[in-house]
């Protein structure tokens, strides 16, 4: 009960957060515009400035280094899972529609908007480059395989273009990870007005991303939820395949106990907010993707503390 209500504590200053996003939304603070412009500012400024300002002050070059292994775990997990979602297509008899965006949405986590927030909560600094590893896995796997999954879905055809998928794989978080650990390696000091600077900015990436989480639910609105084959199908994905899968794959290993929970936990976050933005790009179902997003968000508030309590009670070491 200690380590479930602990668990519970860790968590209950991001809903406080997300809640103030829904109420502000709910009283009409933000329009559709507002939204849009606070995921631009976490993900091309303030987690950038994160990421820099992070790894430059708490990081060494050999602890950076020693983490470059761990992509396995999260790329083979979430093959496994692709290969896994394929069967449940099948057997589930999703519909033709959401064939392609039910295997992205099974097999890919948020670990920015959520991920990274909820490990800094509940783990601190010492998390992060076990949460960028999985950051990095899953921004690749979601912008190459996962759009393409979510393109088969749409009404019309799109080619393949190679420099807007680097594009978005290299997107300014990872950039801003990449020039992080490029000073560490080198070894090169920023002056300290810009580290200021850095840290200030970083500040705001976990209030807005869990005032974005807060808006994109208000806006989704609850009452449009629904259980059936194809939304259940994504939850078990997320909160059980997902975990499931990532606990069989790194609890037999020796590798430190903290990079066991963290992978535990980014396996199991929501559904990626990118999803229903790439639906409507490529004119695929949008309103599914969006209500798999807002489902799967407001199950983590009750699958993280659970998970917090299993990673916690012992049982990984």
């Amino acid at each position: 009960m200690t380590i479930f209500l602990h668990s519970i504590q860790g968590v209950v200053t991001i809903i406080v957060m997300i809640a103030v996003g829904y109420i502000l939304s709910w009283r009409n603070w933000f329009d559709e515009g507002s939204s849009r412009l606070i995921a631009k500012l976490v993900t091309q400024i303030a987690l950038p400035a994160y990421m820099i300002s992070t790894i430059t002050h708490d990081f060494t070059a050999k602890k950076l280094l020693s983490t470059l292994p761990d992509l396995r775990f999260p790329v083979l997990s979430m093959l496994i899972l692709f290969a896994l979602s394929m069967v449940l297509v099948r057997v589930l008899r999703i519909k033709e529609q959401h064939k392609g965006s039910f295997e992205s949405m099974f097999l890919n986590s948020n670990t920015v908007f959520i991920g990274l927030p909820v490990n800094m909560a509940l783990f601190g600094t010492s998390s992060l480059p076990y949460v960028l590893v999985y950051y990095m896995a899953n921004t690749t796997i979601f912008w190459t395989l996962g759009v393409w999954l979510i393109q088969r879905d749409g009404t019309e055809s799109h080619k393949f273009n190679l420099k807007t998928t680097l594009g978005k794989i290299f997107s300014p978080p990872l950039l801003g990870f990449i020039v992080g650990v490029f000073l560490v390696l080198l070894h090169i000091q920023l002056p300290q007005f810009i580290l200021s600077d850095c840290q200030y900015i970083g500040g705001l990436t976990i209030p807005l991303s869990m005032f974005f989480i807060g808006i994109a639910i208000q806006r989704a609105g609850i009452k449009n939820m629904k259980l059936n084959r194809d939304s259940l199908g994504v939850l078990s994905g997320r909160f059980i395949f997902a975990p499931l899968l990532m606990t069989l794959l790194v609890l037999p290993m020796p590798v430190p106990l903290l990079m066991k929970q963290v992978f535990i936990l980014q396996s199991a976050m929501p559904v990626m907010t990118n999803a229903p933005v790439v639906a409507k790009l490529y004119h695929a179902d949008e309103q599914y993707a969006a209500i798999m997003v807002t489902e799967t968000t407001l199950l983590s508030l009750i699958i993280i503390p659970l998970l917090m309590m299993f990673v916690k009670s012992g049982l990984i070491t």
